[in-house]
């Protein structure tokens, strides 16, 4: 299996919502995590509402730091256009997804970003 990381930040919506996304369209093929450079320590509850929305309980994710992929290998590790590098995550493959922060968005502007989220795991998922 792949693996892939997804990095945001906060860890608290964009790299949450593709680490479950990857698990949805990945299953079997793709072993995903999210992590972010500064977690914000816990999920956003608007994040928790729109993936709920497609029967995906995001209760179960939890924010947290890069730590534990220092040093590590991963196949790809997609940057969620925050501006990080994470120059200590070893990938085969560095990607940067231009996503706009959902944080402060109405319900409506969040689900866009979170459909945006998933058609480009699907797309990153073609190419593994």
């Amino acid at each position: 299996m792949k693996k892939v990381v997804f990095v945001c930040v906060e860890n608290s919506n964009r790299s949450q919502m593709a680490e479950a996304f990857a698990r949805i369209h990945g299953a079997g093929r793709v072993e995903a995590f999210s992590a972010g450079s500064r977690p914000s320590g816990r999920v956003n509850p608007k994040a928790i509402e729109a993936m709920k929305e497609l029967d995906y309980d995001l209760t179960t994710h939890t924010s947290k730091g890069l730590d534990a992929f220092n040093g590590k290998e991963v196949e790809v590790a997609v940057t969620m256009g925050c501006g990080d590098e994470c120059p200590l995550v070893l990938a085969k493959q560095r990607v940067d997804w231009k996503i706009p922060d959902p944080r402060d968005m109405t319900p409506e502007q969040f689900r866009e970003v979170r459909n945006l989220i998933e058609s480009k795991v699907k797309e990153l998922i073609q190419t593994l």
